[in-house]
């Protein structure tokens, strides 16, 4: 049974309300106190008319203003939340108490190291981690740290982090440690690809639009140019693959290609993982360790989501691409590589450059050379190709027979936006391939979210003078094609207006701003 107090700040009235249930036999299972005038209380069922006299002496004290019953303590529930929120990370993550044992542990941890998980609590932690020294790291060092493990032959990063609590003196005293495992960046955000590997090449790339042939003609030329290389195109297109392709045909071919993940890589480790260290430049890490900038020496590295990149890396990425040197963490020597560079942005560039988000002179050192992957609704006669092609393909992996299709299922997916673009097309036709039955593949094995229409249609307000009524028709025009082209440029592009016009009318609509 629970039950909030709401009081007054008054000495002795929390000693009161103990006294109270001692009075009654009753045995208090926990007490919360907040600072805003609220006593929470825990103790076990009592009998109604037991219950009923309780209440009557609560608010008979001074000071008291209301007590109610209530289904949980708010510790209860927090503590719940952080459980479940810990439950359904998928790093492994575990805490440390004061003595070296494993106070909790989430189900990933179990799984990565093929243990039970309630057999994990009250374990040393030394477990889990053979290799480092926690006793040492909670009597002497204290501080956050990251370690390279190695589990089953897969490399790991293990982050431990100090858990501090502030007392009444504003000191800060060690409470426990948190620690979670993360997979290597070198396996997780930095892959490299051998120049043999048979998807490079633009013999791979599918489509026989206008606008595809047109860009991978584009894409074919830029790659004979070693410069800095742009690619733009929303979710789904195919950005990282273009860059590959354009790797592969340029000079840099024999060399690595390493893909930088910018919206996965954390802002605490990213200066290290691209530019290394240097040996001791961390506490228990004697030896000084390439980033990726070095691995990628006369190759290739490919930002993806380059948009995501901090402010901080944008700089120090400006000065690499100036003049090729940079310094490791911990080291004053600069370091000069030659190493091509390839950005890729699902969102416009530009206009966060003009939002102050994205620096204006990293976007013209990297925009030397651009190209833009139209998204698949904008090339409807590619579908059947790419939708053949996967059909093809994914039948090969299946170890399936190739079925008979409908011609109606041509013009289903023909007619469909595709808004994850060729990702979501060949997703979707893995999906239908495991529905279908009797090796005939139609319609109804295609499992589509329902496209959102509302660009087609426009609701007119006739009341108000004719400059009103068009002003709010031009409104739901802009409004509706926003979500379909989310960047002034873009809109006016489709509208065949200049960009200054679009960004002014899109203001004066307070279309696109929060």
């Amino acid at each position: 049974m629970r039950l909030e107090v709401q009081c007054k700040d008054r000495l002795g009235l929390t000693r009161e309300l103990l006294d109270i249930l001692a009075s009654q036999n009753i045995d208090l299972r926990d007490i919360e106190i907040e600072k805003t005038g609220l006593i929470y209380l825990n103790f076990p069922e009592v009998e109604f008319d037991e219950f009923s006299q309780l209440m009557a002496k609560i608010r008979r004290i001074e000071g008291v203003m209301d007590v109610r019953k209530i289904p949980f303590l708010p510790s209860e529930r927090r503590n719940t939340e952080l459980l479940a929120v810990l439950s359904t990370l998928p790093d492994p993550v575990f805490s440390i108490s004061l003595k070296g044992k494993i106070d909790n542990a989430n189900q990933a941890v179990a799984s990565l190291f093929n243990l039970d998980k309630e057999t994990l609590i009250g374990q040393p932690a030394s477990l889990l981690l053979p290799d480092f020294n926690i006793t040492y790291w909670l009597e002497e060092s204290r501080i956050r740290q990251r370690e390279s493990m190695e589990i089953e032959g897969v490399n790991y990063v293990m982050e431990i982090m100090p858990v501090y609590i502030t007392d009444d003196d504003n000191a800060s005293i060690l409470a426990s440690a948190v620690v979670i495992i993360k997979p290597s960046i070198d396996s997780q955000q930095a892959r490299p690809f051998l120049p043999e590997s048979s998807n490079l090449g633009f013999e791979h790339f599918v489509g026989s639009s206008t606008k595809y042939k047109k860009l991978i003609s584009q894409a074919k030329k830029l790659s004979d140019i070693d410069q800095s290389l742009l690619i733009q195109g929303e979710t789904g297109t195919g950005k990282e693959m273009l860059a590959r392709a354009c790797h592969s045909a340029s000079v840099r071919s024999g060399k690595a290609f390493m893909v930088v993940n910018c919206a996965a890589m954390p802002d605490d480790v990213a200066e290290t993982e691209l530019f290394g260290y240097a040996s001791g430049a961390f506490p228990n890490m004697p030896e000084g360790k390439k980033g990726i900038i070095e691995q990628a020496d006369g190759g290739t590295v490919f930002f993806d989501e380059i948009s995501e990149m901090s402010p901080l890396l944008q700089i120090k990425l400006l000065r690499f691409i100036q003049d090729g040197n940079f310094r490791r963490v911990g080291e004053e020597k600069e370091i000069h590589v030659d190493v091509g560079i390839i950005g890729a942005s699902k969102k416009e560039l530009l206009d966060l450059v003009e939002q102050g988000v994205f620096r204006e002179d990293l976007y013209y050192r990297l925009n030397v050379l651009f190209l833009e992957i139209p998204p698949l609704r904008e090339r409807p006669s590619d579908v059947a190709t790419l939708f053949e092609f996967f059909v093809a393909q994914l039948c090969k992996e299946l170890s399936i027979v190739k079925p008979s299709i409908s011609e109606d299922v041509y013009d289903y997916l023909r007619s469909y936006s595709w808004p994850g673009n060729v990702r979501q097309l060949r997703s979707s036709t893995l999906k239908a391939l495991t529905q279908m039955d009797r090796n005939q593949l139609s319609t109804s094995h295609f499992m589509l979210p329902i496209a959102d229409n509302n660009t087609n249609v426009i609701n007119i307000n006739v009341d108000g003078t004719l400059d009103e009524i068009m002003k709010s028709y031009e409104s739901n025009i802009l409004s509706g094609l926003y979500s379909e082209f989310p960047s002034s440029r873009k809109l006016a592009k489709r509208l065949g207006v200049s960009h200054t016009a679009i960004a002014n009318k899109l203001r004066d609509y307070c279309i696109g701003k929060k």
